[in-house]
């Protein structure tokens, strides 16, 4: 025991006699020091004293719909810190295709006896879904909370980005850069989120690029989320003559550039991209990707903080809880090139036809 004493005592850079009074349990140790202490019981591999483990306060379910798209597991890392900050252990499931449903994962989660669950971007934000699911767990009841996503009439707290924000701050950069024919790549429209940004961005079009109703309508194109989506999708725009696309996420973003070069057009000299979440990477993409960031820590931090209330017995307010995105300009944007400047070297650089759209006054 001297020697375990000793070796806990250098890796904490406290004396014996410290390490004795942590490992005891006894008063008159700073709360740093008695930190340091268990940091280097850890680290050196000794098992923690029974009386000096922390006690798991419950399960806590967190649900996602996968962990391919990067913005996921940044979600999931931070809600995981904060719940195990409060004394929960969370419990993470993660859905693929053809695996796991989110409804066979709540009941795995209810036979653990979860003592709650934050779903991420789940059936709640698919208007096609049938909500009773989260109403009969409310009924149980269960406290629960939703990222990214609202369903009317469930009495739980909702937490999401400002998506119609988002599209409005990203026209309104491309629009500052001068481009006026602008298209829109997401996904479903039974989606919320994708609901929101297609009403946000007829309008803001319209106001911001002058755009008529029939232009807007050709402008907006519906795919799969992902960067296939993204390909195809572009694709069609970029046949349209649009010099700017503002993308549902991160990965469409990536598709969009990949169509362009395929094309033989350049980004952004060319095309002009600009991507949503900044999911982690974006910043070391060929080119740094032009996105609007969804402000993650600050969303996990208020979902898992209201979750914990509820399971306290302190009812937060049910209602949503909108988050502004914030635009981060990197290297995937660039002032529109004039049509009759674009570079004829090289097969296929020809930029495609432009709508001459007129600019509100």
């Amino acid at each position: 025991m001297r020697a375990r004493l000793s070796d806990i005592a250098q890796q904490a850079e406290v004396s014996e006699a410290t390490v004795s009074r942590v490992l005891n349990d006894r008063p008159g140790v700073a709360p740093e020091t008695r930190q340091a202490v268990l940091t280097a019981l850890d680290v050196l591999g000794y098992e923690r004293p029974a009386r000096l483990r922390k006690r798991s306060a419950g399960l806590v379910g967190l649900v996602v719909p996968e962990l391919d798209n990067p913005i996921f597991p940044a979600f999931a890392q931070i809600i995981e810190s904060t719940l195990a900050q409060s004394g929960f252990t969370p419990v993470l499931c993660t859905q693929t295709p053809g695996g796991v449903t989110e409804d066979e994962y709540v009941e795995m989660l209810l036979d653990r006896q979860v003592s709650g669950i934050v779903f991420v971007s789940g059936l709640h934000a698919d208007t096609a879904a049938n909500h009773d699911r989260y109403r009969a767990l409310i009924a149980r009841p269960l406290p629960i909370v939703m990222i990214n996503g609202y369903a009317p009439g469930i009495a739980a707290p909702f937490v999401s980005c400002d998506d119609g924000e988002a599209t409005e701050l990203a026209i309104a950069h491309l629009v500052a850069l001068g481009h006026r024919r602008i298209g829109l790549i997401t996904g479903p429209d039974r989606f919320v989120p994708v609901q929101r940004r297609v009403a946000r961005f007829r309008t803001a079009l319209t106001r911001l690029a002058g755009a008529t109703e029939v232009e807007v309508g050709e402008l907006a194109e519906l795919s799969l989320f992902g960067v296939e989506g993204g390909e195809a999708a572009a694709g069609r725009l970029i046949e349209r003559g649009v010099t700017g696309i503002v993308c549902g996420s991160d990965l469409m973003a990536l598709g969009a550039i990949r169509a362009a070069r395929q094309r033989g057009l350049a980004v952004p000299d060319d095309v002009s991209v600009v991507g949503y979440d900044d999911s982690p990477l974006m910043a070391f993409t060929d080119p740094p990707l032009t996105t609007m960031r969804q402000p993650v820590a600050a969303m996990a931090v208020a979902a898992v903080r209201a979750l914990v209330d509820e399971i306290n017995g302190h009812p937060a307010p049910h209602s949503e809880y909108l988050f502004r995105p914030e635009l981060v300009v990197r290297g995937s944007t660039a002032v529109v090139r004039p049509a009759d400047a674009a570079p004829d070297s090289g097969p296929g650089r020809q930029r495609p036809p432009t709508s001459s759209l007129a600019v509100p006054a």
